[in-house]
């Protein structure tokens, strides 16, 4: 049976207790670099995580519909 991923508020948690356990300094080197491992595997996905949201937030959809990208350079509101 495949893994279940995670959602992003669970990784990112558990990217925290990571850190939290690295910075406390009471693992051994082993595990520290186990745990440095996985915080940076867990680290990338939550970065394409947000990339895909950032992708989908920054569309609008036209009045006919069609999706048209947000143009960060223009400040006014889309047209209706």
């Amino acid at each position: 049976m495949a893994e279940k991923k995670n959602n992003f508020e669970e990784e990112l948690q558990q990217l925290q207790q990571i850190v939290s356990s690295l910075e406390n300094g009471q693992v051994s080197l082993d595990e520290a670099l186990t745990q440095f491992q996985a915080g940076v595997k867990i680290s990338k996905d939550l970065k394409q995580q947000l990339t895909a949201a950032e992708s989908t937030v920054a569309k609008l959809i036209d009045a006919d519909g069609h999706e048209k990208p947000l143009d960060p350079t223009d400040a006014s509101a889309p047209k209706e």
